[in-house]
């Protein structure tokens, strides 16, 4: 089940709309979406089987750009929706189907390629697939942890290099990769995992970052240089930067497939700007609201990306208490294909959710 609410401005504009004006705006979304281009009473009218005339059809559509639904681009063209009335529709006139068993399938298949990996790859792989799926970006967003931490081991794999992995106590696995100095052994990084284990067992990341660095820094450790150097690079690379987390973006080449005027490539490239910044990251998981499942931002009702010309769906995971602690969604131009892309993204973070949970 898809758990959606239509904003309270939304339901209160759809009330306004007769069964003509409604089945008309579909068609136009419809046609857009598919297309594009401006559609045409007479084009309506066919796609109704001739059963309203094209004047018909055009008082509907005066009626439709009144309220701000649709708007001509040229003079004597045809019709295309607003950003507001493609918002109309999705929000409160698109019928969501659920997915089928294969398509399930195929997600839950695609996200278990990495389900005994770190959630860094299990992230990163559902990323890689919605973007893939949707022909756009795809986007997943961590927040950082506060699980407590259960352990933490140094593997050896060659002169100067190591990897740190952490595990914490709701069992999510972190893995990083370490520069260290070149006569770093494998004693030293066990010592070194010995001495973090024996101090930072059920501390969260920023505790432990915290009490770690104290510690150093005032020399109170019976640690070797080595090993306290191990000591220093591992938990820095785990700790926490003061974005609060990671966006994890695939796809934003796709992002330019439809782009065909100078002033497109522009807002493209500051919404590419966006997407490095603190403030998006934090926006993200705002957008998820209470978390009661998938939002829909589109083109100039999105504000995450101001003047990107973007629609954004998205929706929250959880963890084993049932509390939000990331965000998925697909980022792309606003004539997605809303109907299969909600589906998607609602289930997806429904599996995300089981397999952290």
């Amino acid at each position: 089940m898809i758990f959606y609410h239509p904003r309270p401005y939304i339901t209160s504009m759809i009330k306004e709309l007769n069964d003509r004006t409604r089945q008309i705006l579909k068609l136009v979304v419809d046609a857009y979406v598919e297309t594009g281009e401006p559609v045409g009473s007479m084009a309506i009218s066919q796609k109704l089987g001739m059963k309203l005339s094209p004047a018909t059809i055009r008082s509907a559509m005066a009626e439709l750009e009144d309220l701000g639904l649709l708007y001509a681009p040229h003079t004597s063209a045809g019709r295309l929706p607003t950003d507001t009335g493609l918002t109309v529709f999705v929000e409160g006139l698109l019928e969501l189907n659920s997915l089928s068993a294969g398509e399930q399938k195929q997600i839950e298949q695609k996200i278990n390629l990495a389900k005994n990996h770190s959630l860094t790859d299990v992230l990163e792989q559902t990323s890689s697939f919605l973007s893939g799926l949707s022909s756009c970006a795809g986007l997943v967003f961590a927040p950082k942890s506060e699980d407590p931490i259960k352990q933490v081991e140094f593997v050896h794999l060659a002169a100067g290099r190591a990897l740190a992995v952490l595990v914490t106590s709701s069992g999510i696995v972190e893995n990083r990769l370490l520069t260290v100095p070149e006569d770093v052994g494998p004693a030293s990084l066990t010592r070194a995992a010995n001495y973090l284990n024996s101090r930072i067992a059920d501390k969260t990341l920023s505790q432990a970052a915290e009490f770690v660095t104290a510690e150093l820094a005032n020399d109170r450790t019976q640690l070797d240089a080595l090993t306290a150097k191990v000591v220093a690079s591992g938990i820095a690379s785990f700790a926490p930067d003061d974005t609060g987390g990671h966006l994890f973006i695939k796809g934003q080449s796709n992002l330019l497939d439809d782009v065909t005027a100078l002033e497109d490539l522009e807002r493209i490239r500051l919404l590419f700007d966006a997407l490095e910044t603190k403030e998006t990251m934090l926006k993200l998981l705002q957008a998820t609201g209470t978390g009661e499942g998938v939002k829909i931002y589109i083109g100039a009702e999105n504000k995450l990306f101001s003047h990107s010309g973007c629609s954004l769906i998205i929706a929250p995971y959880k963890n084993q208490d049932s509390r939000v602690v990331g965000a998925i969604g697909v980022l792309g131009p606003t004539r997605l294909n809303y109907g299969r892309l909600i589906p998607v993204v609602n289930y997806t973070s429904q599996i995300i959710s089981k397999i952290i949970g």
